[in-house]
């Protein structure tokens, strides 16, 4: 079956189309799309991930269905929460 495995920096972006078998892992897809060797440091053993936009809890052990897209995701730099208040604050300033 045919999924995606996709990754994302600001200046830079990558897809990668894998064919894998029926019972593949999210964690597995993420190992075989070989993404640390266009984002080095990347670490595929713990970095977070989602399929469309949703997260996994154990990319271990969720298998994969035809069509869906792993996302791996960057760790926050600053807390949204944070962000906002950040963003209040200034605008109350202005």
């Amino acid at each position: 079956m045919r999924v995606e495995v996709a990754y994302a920096l600001p200046e830079k972006q990558k897809i990668i189309t894998l064919e894998v078998e029926d019972g593949c892992s999210v964690r597995e897809a993420v190992r075989r799309s070989n993404m640390e060797a266009f984002f080095p440091g990347l670490d595929v053993e713990t970095v977070k991930v989602g399929i469309f936009g949703k997260a996994v809890r154990n990319a271990d052990e969720q298998e994969l269905k035809a069509g869906e897209r792993v996302e791996i995701y960057r760790e926050l730099i600053v807390d949204p929460k944070q962000a906002r208040a950040n963003r209040a604050a200034k605008a109350a300033k202005d």
